[in-house]
């Protein structure tokens, strides 16, 4: 049960985190394998010390990392030419407090097989506790993109992403937990957690988190990537953000952002949503398909969610709240195609009202659509559980599951209990 002495935990806890002394930990014992927190600083008596090995440069063939290990990231760390990276449950990346700047970037061809559970999940982390630490993890596929030419080159590493098969297949990202990403490089390059460029919807996305990131927590440079099942918490950018013409599927997606406060920073939009920021018209157009989010803000006067840049969207079974401007709409292309039926906002609640830029999609349309509310007062249980009755069943398509409610933690069957959330 137990490596390096006395390190694993087993499922089932009491919870006393209502005493602000204690951390809530959902397990029995005192050191998890995703967070040995002796690290660094014990030494074990009797006990070998163990090498950890150190991922850094690229790599060419494809590599394991073992179930229950501990890396150090050093530096950049590249799989290429068609290699997988696998990483078992438990696995553990630290990237190194160091002048080197760490992230990892899957290549065009390449994949990451990367399969945690929700009490074995796979973590990387920084040894600097802190927003901004280190550099995330970017994904290039040979999915669309809507820049021109076809083709882009990663912010992160400049690798080109972008092609014409949309179905294309750059691995499984499951259970997964990435913490304090968000390096800035510059004033316009910062990392996110996680970041899709030109990502295939034959990749599988679900149960990931980003957690306390200085940038976004999930972008999406086009592609047609799905997602299911996602947390982004307290980033202090934006949550969740799409442009490029992302057209992928999403379900059940958390966005929670702890009060500035206590939080020490505050956060920016919820969603940020574009077609291309330089093109309104770019093809193809943005237009995912959204189900089944609760998303809440920290306050003050900034959008909550923001519409803009000439993309589309269909967005059902939502609450949002925790923000000045809820739910705002901008540029004529994107006000247009909502007021068209395009786009659809069908069973959202809202905090406050819809505010439109170019008055051509105003807050009485969004009020008179199916399912729709304004001006609500939400309640939640353990920071976001809670729906509201009434929604939509997109379970014709078979990526989306029947939950016709507002929200996306139900009270009585909370898919982010386990060890693979941290709040």
């Amino acid at each position: 049960m137990f490596t390096n002495g006395y390190v694993g935990t087993i499922e089932g806890r009491k919870n006393l985190s209502d005493d602000s002394f204690f951390t809530q930990a959902a397990y029995q014992g005192a050191v998890p394998a995703s967070n040995d927190w002796t690290q660094g600083w014990t030494l074990k008596s009797g006990i070998a010390e163990e090498t950890i090995e150190e991922l850094k440069g690229e790599i060419t063939t494809s590599k394991t990392l073992t179930e229950g290990k501990t890396y150090y990231l050093t530096g950049e760390y590249k799989v290429k030419n068609g290699a997988t990276l696998k990483i078992e449950p438990g696995v553990t990346i630290i990237a190194k407090h160091d002048d080197i700047v760490d992230y990892i970037l899957v290549e065009q061809g390449s994949k990451i097989d990367a399969q945690g559970t929700a009490e074995n999940p796979i973590v990387m982390t920084s040894e600097k506790k802190e927003a901004g630490a280190w550099g995330g993890i970017h994904i290039c596929g040979y999915a669309h993109t809507n820049v021109a030419g076809g083709t882009g080159s990663s912010e992160i590493g400049g690798a080109i992403y972008g092609g014409n098969n949309d179905a294309d297949n750059s691995g499984t990202l499951r259970y997964v937990r990435i913490e304090y990403s968000g390096y800035a490089f510059d004033e316009e390059h910062e990392a996110n957690g996680f970041t899709f460029y030109g990502v295939g919807n034959g990749t599988t996305v679900e149960y990931c988190q980003a957690y306390q990131g200085s940038d976004d927590g999930f972008e999406f440079f086009g592609g047609s990537v799905n997602i299911k099942y996602c947390v982004s918490t307290s980033c202090s950018d934006d949550s969740f953000d799409w442009t490029e013409g992302w057209n992928g599927k999403a379900q059940f997606l958390v966005a929670y952002q702890e009060a500035a406060e206590t939080l020490g920073y505050d956060c920016d939009c919820l969603l940020e949503c574009d077609n291309n920021g330089t093109n309104f018209a770019a093809t193809p157009v943005a237009h995912p398909i959204l189900a089944n989010l609760t998303l809440i803000g920290n306050g003050g006067s900034k959008q909550g969610v923001r519409l803009r840049a000439g993309t589309q969207v269909e967005l059902y079974n939502t609450l949002i709240t925790g923000k000045g401007q809820p739910l705002t709409v901008e540029t004529t292309e994107t006000e247009t195609a909502l007021k068209e039926g395009v786009s659809k906002l069908e069973y959202v609640a809202i905090s406050k009202t819809l505010s439109s830029k170019e008055g051509i999609y105003t807050n009485d349309m969004f009020a008179a659509a199916t399912g729709n509310l304004t001006a609500q007062n939400f309640t939640w249980e353990n920071l976001y559980e809670g729906t509201i009755d009434g929604g939509k069943d997109l379970s014709a398509d078979s990526f989306f599951t029947k939950a016709e409610y507002k929200g996306a933690v139900k009270t009585g069957d909370n898919w982010t209990s386990g060890n693979w959330i941290k709040q």
